[in-house]
Formats: structure tokens, C-alpha cells, sequence
């Protein structure tokens, strides 16, 4: 029997299953963190294909060779009896040193020898996925980013409410265990965030301080919401590595789509960086599952309760920024500020959180207009847009097409 994770048909399917059916054109490449619905979507289009299909991980305890590859490869070319030809899927593709050079060769062999076969590579890293693909295959491929589930799909799934997408996230596989908040919180923590952590990062990438990385992800969880300076960072964590090294530890928490830095809008992209980063997860599994507190205290707690619909709202924007439809920061001036700062297309939308201090609310709104002149400005939250129907629209809805 089908869980409901496994039913559940997510918009990028379609776009797979078109790509797919089409004349062969470029790689396709499936992209996003852990536990999002990667190999179940492309499973779901896979049994909708009527042409061969040959589908195979390199997700062992043991990184796998280029022969590895090329034995995979030549099984899809044996299928291709056709013109229909045959659809090779590599799932964790990035775990293979110098994938991206064997699969350039055999791409381009294929071509030339106008062979039928067609290629969906998977990554639950986007980072060290899309090195491998900017070395080596500029030009043979096309991303089909997924992000964490939305409010919308984990209600339609699991009958999520409100509150408890603002605190459990959205990872589908934890969704049954939510009745036991314990339990759910070593699963995240076990199975999702040190799983993440050891091979998505750790066992990809040269790390020399793996324990600064690791407090810095937990530190990113705790603060999330909130501007901290890297030189602050430095002394919560209390390690003697610099600011380059903690700017570069969270592009790969980010790159396996955990937390993210975000820069200070400064009316452009290059002014923008070097800024202070305003910490974000991008989960909201990651946050609460560290605090070991259940649902209700944190309910009734304002401040905290507060903090999490902050963080709520920005995981929604920051996955949109993931998938490519917008790019987001923050503001502020003095004692003035915006909570996010979208772009989209050149134009400027500010979102800010209800939480409580209209005046402040205001006046950081306004200061921001008067310097900046954003397409329009978005209060979520009390006494503006209703977090539910602000979770549950596209972000384009938002911020303008």
C-alpha cells in the first residue's frame, strides 16, 4: 500500500514527465535536500513512461568508481531499442569523484552516435551537484530544483494544521511520527540533520574544523530569525577559526538545504555581500526539533511562538529562492528594519512579520520606501495578510509575475 508521501504528486512531476517524452535534448537534473520527495518523484514519472527504464544509486557506505558509471550507462544503451530509446536515472550521483567528466564522455558519445538514451541525474546536494555540472557539462543540462514541502502540501498530505507546520516543518517522512513529539525529534535529529551533516557535507567536502561546523548549524537553529555578526558567531562558538571560515561553513549548510545566511539588501547584489548575515533555517524541523519543548509550551510562549512564525514565513520565501523564483534579504538601518527584502525581475517587494510592535513595524517599512521605492510593501500576520493565505499562494502571488 502507497503511503501518502508516495501519492502525494508535487508540480515538478509534470514538468519531468514532459522534459521526458520529448526529443532528447539535455540531461536532467533533480535537485534538492534530503528527505524532500526526489527519488519518489522521479519513480512517480518513471511508471508513467512507456519506454525502458533503468534506474540505479550510488547512495552506498562506500563511494562507488567512473566504472561504476559506465556499466549503469551501458545497461540504459542495451534498452534502447527504438526510437523511443531509454531513460538512465543516477540517484546521488554527486557521490562519485569526477562524476561530471565520465558523464560528459558518455553524453556526448551517445550524441554523436545519435543513441536514444536518456539521463535524469539526482542530488540531495545543490552545491556539490552544480560544481560538477558547471565544470564539466555547461550547456547538456537542465535543473528541476525541489525545495522543502510547502504549508499547502503538507496539509493536502497529512492534514497538517497551522501551528503545527509553523513547528514540525516540512519533512513528509517525519509527518506520521508528529503524535510522538520525542520520538520525532531523535528522527530529525538522527536520521535527517546528522545524516545531512556526515555524508551531504562532511564526506563531500574538505572540512578542517567539522565540530565548528556542526555548532555553527546548531547555533544558525537557535538564532534563526535573528542578525548576528560573524564576530559575534566566533564568540558563541567559542573556536579561533575567522569569518571566511564560518561564510564558507554556511554555503554548505545551505547547499544541503538546512540553514542560510542571509545578506542586508543595499540596493545591489555586490554591495549586499559581506554583510552581517540574518540566520535562516530553512525547515522549520530544525529548529524546534533542538529545542525539546513540545508543541503546546511553545504555543504559549509569545516570544517563542513569535520567533518560529518569523522563521516560518522566511523558510517559505528562502525555498522560492532555492527553486529560482526569487532572491531574498533583509534590511536594516540604525534602528530600523525589514524583516525580508524580496527581488523578482528587478523589482522590489518588503515583507515584514507581524509581531506585535506596529510602530516599529511602520517605521522600518517607511524608512525602506523612502530610500528604496519597492513595487509594494506586505505586512504578514495579525492585522495583515493571514499567515494561512500567505503560506498557502505561490510566492510569485506575492511579489508580482
Amino acid at each position: 500500500m502507497l503511503s501518502k508521501w508516495e501519492i502525494h504528486r508535487r508540480p515538478q512531476e509534470a514538468v519531468l514527465k514532459a522534459r521526458l517524452t520529448e526529443k532528447r535534448r539535455f540531461i536532467q537534473v533533480v535537485s534538492g535536500p534530503r528527505q524532500v520527495g526526489k527519488s519518489t518523484l522521479v519513480n512517480q514519472v518513471a511508471n508513467k513512461l512507456r519506454m525502458p527504464i533503468h534506474y540505479a544509486s550510488a547512495d552506498q557506505p562506500t563511494l562507488q568508481s567512473n566504472q561504476w558509471i559506465e556499466q549503469q550507462w551501458e545497461i540504459a544503451r542495451l534498452e534502447a531499442k527504438d526510437e523511443r530509446g531509454s531513460v538512465l536515472i543516477l540517484d546521488e550521483i554527486q557521490k562519485i569523484p569526477t562524476w561530471s567528466s565520465i558523464v560528459k564522455h558518455l553524453w556526448d558519445e551517445d550524441t554523436r552516435r545519435s543513441r536514444h538514451v536518456k539521463v535524469v541525474l539526482l542530488g540531495s546536494a545543490p552545491l556539490l551537484i552544480s560544481s560538477g555540472l558547471t565544470e564539466s557539462l555547461a550547456g547538456r543540462f537542465e535543473i528541476i530544483p525541489l525545495s522543502h514541502w510547502s504549508y499547502g502540501e503538507m496539509h493536502k498530505a497529512f492534514g497538517f494544521t497551522l501551528d503545527e507546520y509553523i513547528f514540525y516543518g516540512g519533512y513528509p517522512g517525519a509527518a506520521p511520527l508528529i503524535k510522538s513529539p520525542q520520538r520525532w525529534a531523535r528522527y530529525i535529529i538522527d536520521s535527517l540533520i546528522e545524516t545531512s551533516i556526515s555524508r551531504d557535507v562532511l564526506l563531500l567536502t574538505r572540512v578542517d574544523k567539522p565540530a565548528l561546523l556542526r555548532r555553527l548549524f546548531d547555533l544558525s537553529c537557535r538564532y534563526s530569525g535573528q542578525i548576528l555578526s560573524f564576530t559575534k558567531m566566533l564568540g558563541q562558538l567559542q573556536d579561533a577559526g575567522n569569518s571566511t571560515t564560518l561564510a564558507h561553513y554556511l554555503s554548505l549548510l545551505e547547499a544541503a538545504g538546512m540553514v542560510s545566511g542571509l545578506s542586508k539588501y543595499a540596493g545591489s547584489v555586490a554591495r549586499s555581500r559581506g554583510s552581517s548575515p540574518k540566520l535562516q533555517v530553512l525547515n522549520m524541523a530544525l529548529m524546534t526539533a533542538l529545542m525539546d519543548r513540545p508543541l503546546d509550551a511553545v504555543r504559549s510562549d509569545p516570544e517563542t511562538w513569535g520567533r518560529l512564525v518569523e522563521s516560518a514565513v522566511g523558510s517559505y520565501i528562502a525555498n522560492a529562492a532555492l527553486r529560482g523564483e526569487c532572491r531574498l534579504y533583509y534590511w536594516r538601518e540604525r534602528n530600523q528594519e525589514v524583516d525580508f527584502i524580496v527581488l523578482t525581475h528587478g523589482e522590489l517587494t518588503a515583507i515584514e512579520v507581524k509581531s506585535g510592535r506596529t510602530a516599529q513595524i511602520h517605521s522600518g517599512l517607511n524608512a525602506f520606501q523612502q530610500q528604496f521605492k519597492p513595487k509594494r510593501s506586505l505586512l504578514v500576520g495579525a492585522n495583515g495578510i493571514p499567515l494561512e493565505e500567505f503560506f498557502l499562494k505561490p510566492m510569485l502571488h506575492w511579489v508580482g509575475k
